[in-house]
């Protein structure tokens, strides 16, 4: 079983027990997140594709670390000009484990009726 997910204005692929690597969130390591854009749900022939998203799915998932990714290199150059530029860039990310993928979300029982 695996779900498209949308976070960060990107959309990534994940499956329970596997990681992803994510835009970068203001969550502590070791804390609980909770990604409610969920764009498709894929069981084997059962599938459910959202409109936008699919309603009553979320997945859950641990903020292991924060983390740059590798560097990457921007060179400019004009020919005949001499005209150089180098410039790097690192993208900082979250890495999350994605410990269970929710069909049914369960309202939130800590939620009263006042009168």
């Amino acid at each position: 079983m695996f779900a498209i997910i949308e976070t960060g204005g990107k959309q990534y692929q994940v499956s329970e027990g596997r990681y992803v690597d994510i835009e970068m969130l203001e969550n502590d390591p070791d804390s609980k997140v909770i990604f409610e854009n969920i764009i498709m749900l894929v069981n084997g022939q059962k599938s459910k594709i959202g409109q936008p998203y699919v309603k009553n799915a979320t997945v859950e998932g641990t903020v292991v670390k924060h983390d740059k990714s590798k560097k990457v290199l921007v060179y400019k150059q004009r020919a005949k000009k001499g005209y150089r530029r180098k410039q790097g860039h690192r993208q900082n990310f979250t890495r999350v484990m994605i410990d269970k993928i929710r069909t049914s979300a369960k309202k939130s029982e800590s939620a009263s009726e006042e009168v």
